[in-house]
């Protein structure tokens, strides 16, 4: 069972900056584009960003300018650069393929404070 590990999360006043990291298995995360997602209370799972095996990247609109999803394939893992960070934000992050395919892991806190 291919295991997701995301770290990073945390408490941040509005206008600051986090970055989460998240770790996959080398075979999926060499083969498969990976994607940050995001659920807040009450709301339904959303993709955040996302990033191709070649190194495209999407973002959904309200995060655009703000947030910059990378990844590093000496280290599998699939980073989320979050700058300027907004009360809105605030969200549980998980990270999966895109679109996903794989089990969701525990995921990491953001809570972005006004």
């Amino acid at each position: 069972q291919v295991q997701l590990v995301e770290a990073g999360g945390g408490l941040v006043q509005a206008g600051g900056s986090l970055t989460l990291s998240c770790a996959a298995s080398r075979v999926i995360f060499s083969l498969r584009p990976m994607a940050w997602y995001r659920q807040a209370p009450d709301k339904q799972r959303e993709l955040v960003a996302a990033i191709t095996t070649v190194g495209s990247t999407k973002y959904t609109d309200s995060v655009k300018g703000r947030f910059t999803i990378t990844r590093d394939g000496a280290k599998n893992t699939v980073f989320l650069q979050m700058n300027s960070l907004k009360p809105d934000d605030t969200a549980v992050y998980y990270c999966n393929t895109d679109p996903y395919t794989l089990t969701w892991g525990q995921g990491t806190q953001v809570t972005v404070s006004s």
